[in-house]
């Protein structure tokens, strides 16, 4: 049966930034197709909240709650999850995000902090994964990356330059770990998240972004987790080094912040 190659029975998992929106939907669609979960962000509540869906799956779930933005705190995940769990399989490297700013109000330090939140945690973990991967049959990387990592818009230089290069890091990566690991990652658009609140609860705005995507729609939590449980799973078994775009397939930024002309 097809679907039976999207199974992740027995397998580990550890999801970072997953006490809600993308990281959330993460852990518990992994859940849903068998595996066992380590779960990581700031509030304890939250993760609490994930596990108990996890749990309700019949699989395992660790919580760790942490500062991500600690290379250290990140890379040790991988260890609790080895000695917790037994193993690890998977990495989804989900922890990110930069606020926009102007150009003249990017300064290098906020530049470097975007680099480090968005690729060095990327590349703690994974680091520090590798090794409990190889004791076993390999594993699975997933960065989350974003379309305004190859487009452009007023605003999100850092951002995107941080994704940008996550996105080539992940094909660097994929090249060195090959082919006992594999490493893929997804561009994501524009998403019903946290991060989007106040976009949806402007309904101007909101029907202009949907406007501005061809599918007509935001994303939903589930609409990523489903390509990164295809990307985890053996159905995607023959992928390494390539970024999904699950986007609702845009070719340009929907929003824009309107900066103006310096």
């Amino acid at each position: 049966m097809i679907l039976d190659k999207f199974r992740l029975d027995g397998q580990v998992a550890v999801v970072t930034g997953a006490g809600r929106g993308l990281g959330a939907a993460t852990a518990v669609a992994l859940a849903e197709a068998g595996a066992d979960v380590v779960i990581s962000a700031r509030t304890q509540s939250q993760l609490d909240t994930v596990a108990d869906e996890i749990r309700a799956t019949g699989r395992r779930a660790v919580t760790v709650a942490a500062d991500l933005s600690d290379l250290d705190a990140v890379a040790g995940l991988a260890d609790t999850a080895a000695a917790e769990l037994g193993r690890v399989d998977i990495v989804v490297n989900n922890v990110g995000g930069t606020m926009p700013k102007p150009f003249l109000d990017t300064s290098p330090k906020f530049l470097e902090e975007a680099f480090r939140f968005n690729v060095s945690t990327a590349h703690a973990l994974t680091r520090a994964a590798v090794p409990h991967m190889l004791e076993g049959e390999g594993g699975s990387v997933v960065n989350i990356s974003s379309m305004i990592g190859r487009t452009s818009e007023r605003g999100f230089l850092a951002y995107g330059t941080a994704k940008a290069a996550l996105a080539h890091w992940t094909r660097l990566a994929a090249a060195d770990l090959s082919p006992r690991v594999r490493v893929n990652g997804i561009a994501v658009g524009s998403v019903l998240t946290s991060s989007l609140e106040v976009v949806a609860q402007n309904p101007e705005v909101k029907a202009k972004m949907e406007a501005d995507t061809p599918l007509h729609r935001l994303g939903d939590p589930t609409d990523i987790a489903a390509g990164i449980v295809y990307l985890c799973s053996p159905a995607g078994s023959y992928l390494t080094g390539k970024l999904l775009e699950i986007d609702g397939g845009l070719v340009a930024a929907n929003l824009q912040l309107g900066l103006p002309d310096l």
